[in-house]
């Protein structure tokens, strides 16, 4: 095997995403051969050179493994113990280590993309690729026509102007909102906007992934075939 930059290594080994990986480069949790490396651009051979993330051996041919989860209220998107009980790579029981494809934030249900594959946590976050994510929300009060107006209009999140795909009531305090920027609390921060107050948040479609009927906290197999056709369908 060609040597490759060390922060791509780290992907195809499903370390984490690209951009994580670096972030861990920097942090001094990776060595080549012994040695700290903090250089993502660094160039390694895992034919002749031995990695590690946090003094354990990593290897360029793990199996790749796709997951859908329900994720179910109080679980987080973390793999940090120490500050967090609920971790969602507690919920599968396998020897791969496991990351989440973006993020729900502890109070939100529904669909997550789980897996151990770097390059597919980037192109399903990443902005650029425009990803749709769809949400179910479920407020404290009835939502009128000047509330779905106010929050089509959108808003600015750190410092940047988002605006929904599409917003449409479905029952008197439930409303669906579709986003593709994915900013952090951008669905809460715009049902904010009206005065409401979020009792539940369910993510229910990611591009053309749907949770459909899958149970809380459940997780199923897929294929990377099936994530890559269901994302690239607009």
């Amino acid at each position: 095997m060609a040597k490759n930059r060390l922060s791509k290594i780290l992907a195809r080994a499903g370390v984490a995403s690209r951009r994580k990986c670096e972030d861990l480069i920097f942090a001094g949790r990776i060595s080549v051969n012994g040695t700290i490396i903090k250089e993502p651009q660094f160039q390694v051979d895992l034919k002749k050179d031995h990695v590690c993330f946090d003094e354990k051996h990593i290897s360029d041919f793990e199996k790749k493994v796709y997951y859908i989860l329900n994720k179910p209220k109080g679980y987080v998107c973390s793999h940090d113990k120490e500050r967090h009980k609920n971790l969602i790579v507690d919920l599968f029981p396998t020897k791969e280590r496991l990351f989440t494809v973006g993020r729900l934030d502890k109070d939100t249900t529904g669909l997550l993309i789980v897996t151990n594959d770097g390059r597919l946590s980037y192109k399903v976050s990443h902005p650029k690729f425009e990803i749709e994510k769809e949400y179910l929300v479920k407020t404290d009060r009835e939502i009128t026509a000047n509330d779905l107006k106010r929050i089509a209009s959108g808003m600015t999140i750190e410092g940047t102007f988002v605006k929904p795909l599409a917003v449409s009531k479905v029952r008197k305090g439930t409303v669906k909102i579709t986003v593709k920027e994915g900013k952090k609390h951008e669905v809460r921060l715009l049902i904010a906007q009206t005065g409401s107050e979020v009792v539940e948040l369910t993510r229910i479609r990611i591009g053309n992934l749907r949770l459909g009927n899958q149970l809380l906290g459940s997780y199923k197999a897929i294929s990377l075939e099936e994530i890559e056709l269901s994302i690239s369908q607009k």
